[in-house]
């Protein structure tokens, strides 16, 4: 049994990861997180201690160490802008790092990150667990067997509806989350680049505070994209039904399923990271620098790449 510590316990992808430590016979000594309404915790590890203070909160990390009880792993499901800092907390406590994607906001962050891990002896790893997901297995298979010189056709479309306090939050702060890009897209540009190979070419024809649109070219594929936390953008069959998020990705016209499946995504990494076959650095790396890239391009206007939702 390995001993856990999990930073933003308030957070709406902590339950996920107190369900892997749960699921995978582990234990929570203890959570942080600013805002204390965290009865979430009862539902899995009631007597872990919580502080509201980070101060406190590494105070008694250390005195746990001088005490003998050695802290495992921290699992941080922080903002974005906060992963970095509280990665290298983590290394400086002897434990390795389970954080949230994105896991920096750039590919500098990535180096100096590789720097600590050597000097700790400790790993950070990341979730990446579109990876995981059997329909996204099966397409990787797909395409690894294809021919060499195929190069695929790709329509990508994510818009999931958020309310008015999206921009009030972190989240709307581009500094703090690196934008929608980055915020919803982190794991889409993850999962094309592991399946399609190396980036070739990446325009942006859109950059908003609420979306953003643009065509990537990897080694075998072609990729339109468009990513919208505005719920107006929704096709008007979604909308008639009432539902909030419409998820699409199409091949060569084709499309490909892959909404089920998420539940146990966050276990199954967790399983993976405890046998020593997580996702690193370097695994993150290719899409830190797309978003990264993103954020930073001149937008591009003309141009026949373009997402059939921008004409």
């Amino acid at each position: 049994m390995k001993n856990f510590a999990l930073i933003g316990a308030a957070g709406y992808i902590a339950p996920r990861h107190l369900k892997a430590i749960k699921d995978t016979n582990n234990q929570l000594i203890a959570a942080l997180d600013r805002f204390d309404s965290v009865g979430v915790l009862d539902g899995y590890f009631p007597n872990a201690d919580f502080f509201i203070e980070f101060e406190r909160f590494d105070r008694y990390i250390e005195k746990l160490k001088r005490n003998g009880t050695h802290l495992d792993y921290v699992s941080i499901c922080t903002p974005n802008y906060l992963h970095d800092s509280h990665i290298r907390m983590a290394l400086r406590r002897g434990a390795h790092a389970i954080c949230e994607k994105p896991l920096v906001l750039n590919p500098w962050n990535i180096d100096a990150l590789e720097d600590i891990e050597k000097e700790s002896g400790n790993k950070i790893f990341t979730i990446l667990q579109l990876r995981l997901h059997p329909s996204i297995i099966a397409l990787k298979e797909k395409v690894a067997n294809a021919p060499n010189n195929t190069k695929f056709d790709i329509d990508l479309t994510y818009i999931t509806s958020r309310g008015g306090w999206y921009h009030v939050s972190w989240k709307g702060d581009e500094s703090k989350s690196g934008g929608v890009a980055t915020n919803i897209g982190i794991h889409f540009y993850d999962m094309l680049s592991w399946i399609f190979g190396d980036v070739k070419e990446s325009q942006v024809h859109l950059r908003e505070k609420s979306k953003a649109a643009g065509y990537l070219e990897f080694s075998k594929a072609r990729v339109r994209w468009f990513l919208s936390i505005d719920g107006k953008d929704l096709p008007e069959n979604i909308q008639s039904k009432r539902q909030r998020t419409y998820r699409s990705i199409t091949i060569d016209n084709e499309e490909i399923e892959f909404s089920d499946g998420f539940t146990e995504l966050h276990t199954e990494s967790y399983k993976e990271i405890l046998k020593g076959n997580g996702f690193g650095l370097e695994d993150a790396r290719t899409s830190i620098q797309i978003v990264h890239g993103i954020r930073n391009s001149d937008i591009v206007t003309n141009n026949s790449f373009k997402h059939s939702f921008l004409k």
